[in-house]
């Protein structure tokens, strides 16, 4: 049995995230405390406790999800001998998990992961103006019908199939009236379902150059190591171990599609059949039943989550 482990993108945040962790592990508390330090703010109390509107904002929330998977991760070393040179075939991340995968692989500091997230939170909320971007999840067509119906929709504007998610649900990106026009072109295609998203900002899509010009820069300053596991990256969909190539992904990952269901699908042709989702939520999980026959999901963000890994491993 092969086995991947991969870590959820933004909108997995709950308020109350991690605090079941912390209290019940030195190792979680540890992380946190990092993380807290590293950003120079109480990050873990909004965790914990709320309120939701600042979790959610895209600042807070990106590296608030990776604290809570890299607890997982030190708490799972600890406690279950995890070793991921060992156990991992490969790691993955949705969009801002790419970075906690690189974490938990060893080839980012966790200071130095929480710092690029808040770069990169706050420069996708500045690339563009409150109000003139959108995104809208279409349900039930293929991706290649979705990215037409978003070519057709664009009219001289930014409109992009931003995250391909698999399971008939891919995400489109760009300027709210291409938006709202791809939404009907999508339903007069045939979608089950297409609706306008609650987001701060239309990620994914080339109205974000902006934040991947600020990436770049923040990630020229950064050490990036290779990582003890390949990484299968958002933008290629394949296994990555170069930290050049890392590097250069991140930054194109910004503006670039999330490949999830291809990387998914691509994991499982090399031979994994076992998907840990290492953190808040249970997203990636239920995918991959969507997108891998016969491939099963385990999400693992609590202590109950641990002890269920620590016995299905014999530990």
């Amino acid at each position: 049995m092969a086995v991947a482990f991969t870590f959820p993108g933004q909108g997995s945040q709950a308020v109350g995230m991690g605090k079941a962790l912390a209290e019940s592990f030195p190792q979680a508390r540890a992380v946190f405390d990092e993380v807290d330090a590293a950003l120079s703010q109480k990050l873990s109390a909004l965790m914990f406790e709320g309120p939701e509107d600042q979790l959610t904002l895209t600042a807070n929330a990106q590296p608030a999800l990776m604290a809570v998977s890299m607890a997982v991760v030190r708490v799972l070393e600890a406690e279950a001998g995890l070793d991921l040179a060992r156990d991992a075939a490969f790691v993955a991340g949705h969009s801002l998990g790419e970075y906690s995968a690189l974490a938990a692989a060893g080839s980012l500091s966790i200071t130095d992961t929480a710092k690029l997230l808040r770069i990169r939170g706050d420069a996708m909320q500045k690339a563009v103006a409150p109000g003139e971007g959108a995104m809208a999840a279409i349900l039930g067509l293929e991706f290649d019908a979705v990215a037409e119906a978003a070519a057709e929709a664009a009219q001289g504007e930014v409109c992009q199939a931003a995250n391909d998610n698999g399971g008939g649900q891919v995400v489109v990106s760009g300027a709210k009236a291409a938006v709202e026009r791809a939404v009907e072109i999508a339903k007069a295609k045939g979608a089950r379902r297409a609706v306008m998203l609650s987001v701060s900002a239309p990620f994914h899509c080339a109205l974000m150059q902006p934040a991947a010009d600020a990436m770049a820069e923040a990630l020229a300053g950064v050490v990036i190591a290779a990582p003890k596991a390949p990484l299968v990256a958002n933008v290629h969909a394949c296994a990555v171990v170069d930290p050049e190539m890392i590097r250069a992904g991140l930054v194109a990952q910004v503006t670039g599609t999330v490949r999830w269901r291809e990387s998914v699908a691509w994991m499982a042709g090399q031979g994994v059949d076992l998907f840990y989702e290492l953190g808040s939520g249970k997203v990636l999980s239920g995918l991959v039943k969507r997108i891998a026959d016969g491939a099963e999901g385990v999400a693992v963000g609590s202590p109950d989550d641990i002890a269920a890994f620590r016995a299905r491993l014999g530990r």
